[in-house]
């Protein structure tokens, strides 16, 4: 199917709303654009050229970003292809025929890539343990390998503004490291570039829009689905700090991007050994005959100085109220 009749089908969706869902549908399909062409820009992800390959798994996440990554596409300034890649990881009970009938509705090049990961994922871990770890690695390696294969220069993946706040509480309590997920990062082997277009993009903005565009949710039972996660546990946690102070997980995420090296204790990344050298002497020593003083001549300073400070803010505020 054409992009035109892929245009049309969506448009017959959001026809078929009423006039305040159709409100709260523009509002939120907008709110979701400006994120993620923000993260775009702030974090140089997309240039022109570029050829990216755009990882579809079949959950809410991936299908909201290609939406959106298409939406760009057809009002960027600039070139640059997209080609939608899933991994079949021969999940028991897979629908194989709901993905690629979604995406030939698109009209966007893609690829399935066919990679038994569930049998080796089931042999080597053992019952009632968690298999993300080995899951992801998996699946990674082979995506990677992939998007080399077919000259993609970016790699795109769906996590969004709460996976980086819940990976950066999970390496803290059970990792004992300060790091997340980036939104752009380049692989150990220097081969790929990963781009994050929905960095800055709530979960529940993501589920609410895939509700609306009535994407076909594939549901996954290999790894995010299991019970004993952590990240279930982190999760929740962050659901209940959202519910006692709104905005919380806002600023959480806004200080992952406004880090103060001075004030934490990595020598790595802050020269504390080396703080002795820049202290200004000259400054100390003015500092020093205070010490001297006994505890009547000490507070007579004191007095002046906040009698002086008062005198400067209430000049400072006289001025203001001139014309």
């Amino acid at each position: 199917m054409s992009q035109d009749s892929s245009d049309q089908s969506a448009l017959t969706i959001i026809e078929s709303l009423d006039q305040k869902q159709r409100n709260e549908y523009n509002k939120l399909s907008k709110r979701l654009r400006r994120n993620v062409g923000k993260a775009i820009e702030d974090y140089k992800m997309i240039e022109d050229g570029d050829k990216i390959m755009v990882c579809l798994s079949g959950g809410k996440d991936s299908y909201a970003m290609l939406d959106i990554l298409l939406g760009l596409k057809r009002k960027a300034p600039i070139q640059f292809d997209i080609v939608a890649v899933n991994m079949d990881q021969k999940q028991p009970g897979f629908p194989e025929h709901i993905l690629p009938a979604y995406l030939e509705t698109l009209g966007v090049d893609y690829h399935i890539l066919e990679k038994d990961t569930y049998s080796i994922v089931k042999e080597k871990v053992p019952e009632g343990k968690t298999t993300c770890a080995l899951c992801s690695r998996l699946r990674r390696g082979s995506l990677y390998g992939y998007a080399e294969s077919i000259g993609a220069n970016k790699i795109a993946l769906g996590h969004h503004r709460d996976d980086i706040i819940e990976t950066l509480f999970l390496n803290m309590f059970y990792g004992a490291k300060m790091k997340s997920m980036p939104p752009k990062l380049l692989s150990d082997d220097k081969k790929n570039i990963v781009i994050r277009p929905l960095a800055y993009c709530k979960e529940t903005d993501i589920a609410e829009f895939a509700r609306l565009k009535e994407f076909p949710i594939i549901p996954c039972n290999l790894c995010g689905s299991q019970e004993n996660l952590q990240r279930q546990n982190i999760k929740k946690m962050l659901v209940d700090w959202e519910k006692i102070q709104p905005g919380r997980s806002e600023n959480i995420f806004r200080s992952i991007a406004n880090i103060a090296p001075s004030q934490l204790a990595d020598n790595e990344l802050f020269d504390f050994k080396s703080l002795q050298q820049q202290q200004q002497k000259s400054h100390l020593g003015e500092r020093l005959p205070l010490f001297n003083l006994d505890h009547a001549e000490a507070q007579d300073v004191l007095d002046d100085t906040i009698i002086e400070t008062a005198d400067t803010a209430i000049e400072n505020s006289v001025q203001s109220f001139q014309p």
